[in-house]
């Protein structure tokens, strides 16, 4: 391990874990000192530290939180990052609005501390620029490497001693016009000036002018297939797995979801079967449950309620193994489907991963191992002990969001979720069972029907920063205005205001 200590944007001192001196230039920016050491030292991890946090540096923790090469870690103990919160107008992802007290997925980084493995450098060695601001040069890495395959996290382990202080973001205009033209799509720049003019009273033309003066970065062909990965975390205690279903009115479906779990070459332990029917007076169709022979033990619940969400917290309630699987019961899988989810999960040191989860004759379009902003609650796998206090909140129930919702609650007590693209389910999207009744929602008999809907609008509440949440409601009224009736842009504006202030009015009334 190499520490490298910095202050005024230069390099000041850098040492090995042993504490000998390591000769560098002075001469060189900070990005560029890194890589000359990376080209000394490529088998090493490299830590950066500002000079006035060396004394709370936590050496110990880092050979813990830093259990495989691909990743790069970094922490500012204050609530701001770099770009600050105007960053929110352009990314809705979960990577932005940062809970600074766990490990938490996010390209924002910092140069108080940070580390990353010297591999990392010489894999982007002349593809991304050495900026002479560090702080711009460690965002460009890990925005850019990020969707890649490279994991990036706030992780306050880094430093021992320190608490969380606001801190002024000093970021000019001109830099968060020229990040976001470097690191989005080129509309992502007409839109930030849309925002900062709305939100902001701010017309900051020559920042948006300036922007054009520079390329994208995400075109680069950078590629870190040689990092080899290798976590030395233990996730998988005794490899047991239970398995969830939720179903109704699916009965051949949910036959063929068994027989593929029964032909696994790693088998689960329990499947957990919650049936509902709404139907009054009426009973059980999964007579094959006990007329066969399954090489599990089925735990089988039947409820008059209906609801994926009261459902999906049954069988929750119900775990007994090490794993759970998050299954559908409209999915379609091989043999090996629970193996190579143990295996990948050892391999990266991962506590909750998705699968590829594609429809009939849909190609595959992304297929790099990476973190996600995405959680599916008909293909993912989660280690139980992350599911403490963790459960499918009943304000989405009948709505939409609710599995969105069930992983920012994963993230927010400091589990990423790693998507998989060659660990594979299909999904039949089979049709919906013959005695499902449409729930009449609260708001169905509503004059003015809310926009987005109340359960969308929930999740936005409940996560969204407010430069984001702001963001949205700009550009979810260009998107409806585009495709709508109403073409006279005041008119629009006013008809919008009332749908959106009356899905506000229910996302708070849903809300438990």
């Amino acid at each position: 391990m190499i520490i490298v200590y910095h202050q005024n944007n230069q390099i000041s001192n850098v040492v090995s874990v042993q504490n000998e001196r390591i000769s560098f230039s002075q001469k060189d920016s900070i990005a560029a000192g890194l890589l000359q050491i990376a080209e000394q030292f490529p088998n090493q991890k490299i830590v950066w530290c500002h000079l006035n946090y060396s004394d709370n540096l936590d050496l110990v923790s880092i050979d813990t939180v830093f259990h495989h090469d691909k990743m790069m870690l970094s922490y500012a103990p204050w609530e701001q990052h770099y770009l600050g919160e105007k960053i929110g107008y352009v990314e809705e992802s979960p990577f932005i609005n940062i809970n600074k007290k766990v490990t938490y997925p996010s390209w924002q980084m910092s140069n108080v501390v940070g580390v990353l493995h010297a591999s990392l450098l010489l894999a982007i060695k002349d593809k991304i620029k050495l900026d002479s601001d560090f702080d711009y040069y460690l965002n460009s890495v890990a925005k850019v490497c990020m969707p890649l395959g490279l994991f990036c996290y706030s992780e306050p382990k880094l430093l021992k001693g320190i608490e969380i202080i606001e801190m002024p973001v000093q970021t000019s205009n001109y830099t968060l016009f020229k990040f976001v033209k470097q690191h989005y799509k080129a509309r992502w720049v007409f839109l930030l000036f849309l925002n900062l003019m709305i939100y902001e009273k701010q017309f900051p033309f020559l920042a948006f002018l300036y922007a054009g003066f520079f390329k994208n970065r995400n075109k680069n062909n950078i590629k870190l297939d040689d990092i080899v990965v290798n976590s030395s975390l233990e996730v998988i205690n005794t490899a047991t797995i239970d398995v969830i279903i939720p179903t109704i009115g699916r009965k051949s479906y949910l036959y063929d979801v068994l027989c593929d779990l029964r032909k696994q070459t790693v088998l689960p332990k329990n499947v957990i079967i919650v049936e509902q029917n709404p139907l009054e007076n009426s009973s059980s169709e999964l007579d094959y449950l006990h007329t066969e022979v399954w090489p599990f033990a089925i735990k089988h619940t039947f409820t008059h309620q209906a609801g994926v969400c009261n459902a999906r917290n049954i069988a929750l309630s119900q775990i007994e193994s090490d794993w759970v699987f998050l299954n559908d019961d409209d999915n379609r899988f091989d043999a090996d489907l629970l193996k190579n989810v143990l295996q990948n999960s050892q391999k990266y040191g991962v506590q909750a991963l998705i699968t590829s989860y594609l429809k009939t004759n849909e190609k595959l379009n992304y297929k790099f191992i990476s973190q996600t902003g995405i959680f599916g609650s008909g293909n993912s796998f989660v280690k139980t002990s992350c599911l403490i206090d963790v459960s499918f909140d009943m304000s989405f129930e009948f709505g939409y969001g609710e599995d969105t919702d069930f992983g920012l609650q994963l993230r927010n007590k400091g589990y990423d979720i790693i998507y998989f693209p060659s660990i594979k389910i299909g999904h039949l999207y089979a049709p919906i069972g013959g005695f499902r009744i449409k729930p009449i929602l609260a708001w169905d008999t509503e004059v003015i029907q809310p926009k987005p809907s109340p359960t969308i609008m929930l999740l936005k509440l409940k996560y969204d920063s407010e430069k984001q949440f702001n963001g949205y409601k700009l550009l979810l009224f260009l998107q409806l205005f585009i495709k709508g009736n109403i073409k006279n842009p005041i008119k629009f504006y006013f008809s919008y205001k009332k749908k959106w202030n009356k899905s506000v009015f229910w996302a708070e009334k849903i809300r438990l």
